[in-house]
Order: C-alpha cells, then structure tokens, then sequence
C-alpha cells in the first residue's frame, strides 16, 4: 500500500511495474555465467506482499526456504560471527581495537542473494583471514588468495 502510494505521488499517470529477478527455480547459472534475470510484471508486487506474510513461519519446521543452503549458509555465519566475537575479546586492547572493528564490520559486506551473496562470502572470508594475519600472525596464518576463475558464475580474479 504504501509504496504503491509513494510511486503514485512521485510520477505522474499510469505507473508499470516491472521486476527483473533471477529466482532460483526458474533461472541456473550456465556455461559460467551468472543466472539471466527474467522480466516479472506488476503482479508480482501481490506476490511479494504475500511472501512478506510468511514473515512468521521463518525458523519454525513451516520455513520452506529456511531448508535451503543459502539459509544454512546465513545461519552458519551467524554463528561463526559470534564465535569469532567471543575469541577476540579476550585479547583486545587499545592498539588492537581498530583492527577488531574491521574484522566486526566484515560479515557486512556479505550482500544480494543467491549467486552474489555466495560470491560476497567467499571475498569476505579471504578479507577476514587477511585481518586475522593482521591481528595477530603467530596465532592466525597469511590467507591463501582465491585462485582466478568462477564461483557460482562470478568471475573471481587472482590478486596480483
């Protein structure tokens, strides 16, 4: 209701809605590319309406996309961002808090969904190894860099 209310105020006549998406049922990646996004037409708006009911189920056994690795995925590094917290507490001080903040702000770089998500936690952990090294090198090793090639068809380049 209301973001149809803001779009009807912010242009004049009839507005057409039109999303492009790349639903995991409907659009693969293929021969190295990422997934196509089709075009959707305004009446997925009513669809998405009635997504955002489903709100409620999230985390309950009635969660059908909760079953899905993107989920497990998202899950699991919530749970590895509060373990990571815990284990650096204890050694923080002064000197080290800037790095720590880095370190804290990286799960936030893991963005979008799907392929770019995937493709966003795998950068994100090579750039959190990198800080850790950082951090402290007796404890935590230098990171191996991603090798050059595709990850669920993002191209992912070797730095150098």
């Amino acid at each position: 209701g209301s973001f149809r209310r803001a779009l009807d105020q912010q242009f004049e006549g009839a507005v057409k809605l039109e999303f492009y998406m790349a639903p995991p049922l409907l659009s693969r990646p293929r021969n190295g590319r990422p997934p196509r996004k089709i075009r959707l037409g305004g009446w997925m708006l009513a669809a998405m309406r009635w997504l955002a009911r489903g709100k409620v189920v999230r985390g309950t056994p009635l969660d059908v996309f909760g079953r899905s690795a993107e989920r497990r995925m998202e899950r699991a590094l919530i749970a590895q961002f509060e373990a990571r917290v815990h284990e650096l507490l204890p050694s923080l001080d002064a000197a080290r808090l800037p790095l720590a903040e880095q370190i804290a702000a990286v799960p936030l770089s893991i963005r979008g969904f799907g392929h770019v998500k995937l493709a966003n936690a795998a950068l994100a952990r090579t750039r959190e190894a990198e800080l850790l090294h950082r951090l402290d090198p007796a404890r935590y090793p230098a990171p191996r860099m991603p090798a050059a090639g595709q990850l669920r068809g993002i191209p992912i380049h070797a730095a150098g």
